[in-house]
């Protein structure tokens, strides 16, 4: 098929040209390779396709009929590859892009209002998970997520500055019980649990290079950050978030932070995608829009 397409797109160039000179300087071959393609298409259709004399070059019958029919479908062609170049040339077109909820937040809406008005031709096509996601099998662009679960294959961005966990509980939750000094104590509290799609999020803490992780128990187990907040709040138990997340809270006294010696930063979240190759341009705008300064 990719032959015959050559084929007619040289003979429908010699043909409005009516000059084998002219049509192969348009298309960057010589003489003879165009004679040579010609003749070829003609021995296949067993049609004689051009007139040639000494001094010119004219469609036959067979051939205007052919130029005639075939002139509608190469303008479809040439239209419909300019409009791919475009995809790259000009920041349009949909982005699939996969993310925790909590990236979502704290990541792509505070800057979409900008987005959106500089580039109103890109639809943001977002899916929230919990937990690493295979992009290519996924069939998505990009994705955001924390750097230490991003494969080492991917281009990655960093569009936040490292990040920081908070262990919080409502002033009622407390009324009755003290204060967590250290992460065993957290066995005699009721602790809200985050799901992740390899089972219960096991909290990790880190001081003076010494690390504990520990499964907590607690009243309830919830696949949404935002929900953990909302329960916490409410004095369900302790919650473990982003500090960022709780930070008004926490200075309004909302929620009282506790084991902030044990929670050291972390890697923020990047933008990550498989490939800087042929990279559409709605892409290039959405890795500069959200690329930490």
């Amino acid at each position: 098929m990719r032959n015959e397409l050559n084929e007619l797109a040289t003979f429908a160039m010699v043909a409005r040209e009516r000059s084998f000179t002219r049509a192969a300087a348009k298309l960057g071959v010589s003489q003879s390779a165009l004679s040579h393609t010609i003749r070829g298409l003609e021995e296949r259709l067993e049609l004689h396709l051009l007139a040639r004399t000494t001094k010119s070059v004219a469609p036959t019958a067979a051939g205007a009929a052919l130029l005639k029919d075939l002139s509608p479908a190469l303008e479809q062609i040439a239209l419909a590859l300019d409009r791919a170049r475009s995809v790259r040339r000009r920041p349009a077109g949909r982005l699939r892009i996969v993310m925790s909820r909590s990236a979502a937040v704290m990541v792509l809406l505070p800057r979409l209002t900008a987005f959106a008005e500089a580039y109103p031709d890109i639809v943001l096509d977002v899916v929230t998970v919990t937990g690493p996601v295979d992009l290519v099998a996924g069939e998505f662009d990009a994705g955001i997520q924390l750097g230490e679960y991003i494969q080492k294959d991917m281009i990655a961005v960093r569009v936040t500055p490292e990040l920081r966990l908070a262990v919080v509980g409502s002033p009622s939750y407390f009324s009755s019980r003290s204060l967590p000094q250290k992460p065993k104590d957290l066995s005699d509290h009721r602790c809200i649990t985050l799901r992740l799609p390899g089972g219960p999020y096991r909290w990790e803490f880190e001081r003076r290079r010494q690390s504990v992780t520990i499964s907590v128990n607690g009243p309830l187990i919830i696949d949404d950050t935002h929900l953990v907040i909302q329960a916490a709040l409410a004095g369900a138990g302790l919650g473990f978030v982003y500090e960022e997340q709780v930070a008004e809270d926490i200075a309004k006294r909302r929620l009282i932070r506790v084991l902030e010696d044990w929670t050291p930063p972390i890697p923020g979240f990047f933008l990550y995608y498989p490939s800087r190759q042929h990279q559409p341009s709605a892409l290039s705008a959405l890795v500069n829009a959200l690329r930490l300064s």
